[in-house]
């Protein structure tokens, strides 16, 4: 389908539905606020499937259109963007800034790798590096570019074998993909989960919930898709030969050094990191909330004195424009919330389904809805408002439906454009990297897979870590 073609037909089906919403007539149980709620998300959600207009400004649009008509105030508006959950990801942005700067990464991906005798082991080894990553780093594009240099030196090393370069090429943006769920910072799309199911439910989920609920998947996952990328991409021949990989082979394609004792700043910046993830994970304990615990750090990190950043230079890396993505959606999910348009859009569906039917569901049209919403998070934006108000109607944990769609739909390698870290190393100059062939094969053998997996912790695992499948 032409671009031109699709713009029309997306504005076709936009215009149809709100001319559709005008009329009095029709859905008689909507409100005058339920019914423009709808006609700005359904504008909104056409304009992000079938426009290359910028994600971020059809969201400002859609807030600012909701704002003007009082669905929603501007003190909700503009509120957002003090939620503390944006201010966790600033300042986790700060804290990644200072690691990068440092080459810690590198040093780790070194001594990971380095240990690696055999494919599988290179494989399963780069997998556990690329998770730890998720710790480190927030947002997957930020990770992709922080991989990006030890990819080009892992290739430089194995240029004469190249199906394990393809391979690679491939392992690394799946792997940064599915480990994302590991952390609360992770993705944008996780914040926009937390806040809707606020809103929502009154149920906070912290760094430390979200850590014990999405680590065990994210590792499992990774590890998963490392399997299914070895086995899809390379030969038994090609799996066969041995691996040698040294750290002064990587060395030798690093502009910092990965081997020797850690100089000034690395130390302070890995005492700092590891501080900051240590009163993360025990936030039970001592009570202080997430988002205060980065700023800390953000500021110790861009001190004078401690720091390995200046703050100027830590602040470009922040991706402001989705961080107003995220403020702009989250008013909109308030606006479906509090105007009664998500509960009757999921009205009309049936809800004497069993639960893992109704689970299963949810986690298939999450799995599939990179095919029409490439950003990840315009995804969470329309889907997990709406899964929370169906998981109610049907006696479903609103928490384990939101959490299952969020991560089945981090599931996005089909095409080069479904996802940045795809695009990233889809074309790599000097290097030989996978074919959109290449994705298709993997693709359908790891949707299904991610997806089963995915339902397997929400019926099995995360009850017993205490998120039941029904409605408490």
């Amino acid at each position: 389908m032409s671009v031109n073609l699709r713009h029309a037909a997306a504005l076709c089906v936009a215009l149809s539905l709100c001319a559709l919403l005008v009329v009095p007539g029709n859905f008689p149980g909507l409100t005058g606020e339920a019914r423009l709620t709808l006609g700005v998300f359904a504008l909104a959600a056409c304009a992000w499937i079938g426009t290359p207009i910028d994600d971020t400004y059809i969201a400002l649009g859609a807030g600012l259109a909701l704002t003007a008509t009082g669905v929603i105030s501007s003190e909700t508006l503009f509120g957002t963007l003090g939620d503390a959950t944006v201010w966790l990801l600033i300042c986790a942005f700060v804290l990644a800034a200072a690691v990068t700067r440092t080459g810690l990464a590198g040093r780790a991906a070194a001594f990971l790798v380095s240990g690696a005798r055999s494919v599988r082991q290179l494989t399963h080894l780069t997998t556990a590096a690329l998770v730890v990553t998720a710790f480190a780093v927030p947002a997957t594009s930020g990770r992709a570019a922080l991989a990006l240099p030890v990819f080009l030196a892992l290739a430089k090393v194995l240029a004469g074998r190249r199906r394990l370069v393809v391979m690679l090429a491939l392992l690394f943006p799946t792997v940064i993909l599915l480990s994302a769920v590991a952390t609360l910072i992770g993705a944008g799309a996780h914040l926009i989960t937390v806040s809707v199911l606020w809103e929502a439910t009154g149920e906070r989920i912290g760094f430390t919930r979200w850590l014990l609920l999405g680590l065990p998947l994210a590792v499992a996952s990774s590890h998963l898709a490392a399997e299914a990328v070895l086995l899809t991409t390379t030969r038994r021949a090609d799996r066969r030969g041995p691996v040698r990989i040294t750290a002064e082979q990587i060395q030798e394609h690093s502009d910092k050094p990965v081997t020797g004792p850690l100089s000034t700043d690395e130390t302070r910046c890995a005492l700092l990191l590891g501080t900051v993830v240590a009163l993360w994970c025990s936030e039970p304990l001592h009570q202080v909330p997430p988002a205060v615990v980065a700023l800390t750090g953000a500021v110790v990190a861009a001190s004078p004195a401690l720091g390995t950043v200046r703050l100027k230079d830590a602040l470009k890396s922040v991706p402001w424009s989705l961080l107003l993505f995220m403020a702009a959606t989250m008013a909109m999910g308030v606006a479906l919330a509090d105007s009664g348009a998500a509960r009757w859009l999921v009205s009309g569906l049936p809800v004497a389904v069993p639960p893992g039917l109704f689970l299963a569901a949810v986690i298939v049209i999450s799995t599939a809805a990179h095919l029409v919403l490439q950003s990840r998070s315009a995804r969470s934006s329309v889907l997990v408002p709406l899964v929370v108000a169906a998981a109610v109607g049907a006696g479903v944990n609103p928490v384990a439906a939101a959490l299952a769609s969020t991560a089945a739909a981090g599931f996005c390698h089909t095409l080069p454009a479904s996802a940045k870290p795809v695009a990233l190393f889809a074309e790599l100059p000097g290097a030989p990297t996978y074919t959109p062939r290449d994705l298709l094969r993997l693709s359908a053998v790891l949707a299904p897979l991610t997806a089963a997996l995915v339902l397997l912790f929400a019926l099995a695992v995360w009850p017993l870590l205490g998120v039941p499948l029904l409605k408490p």
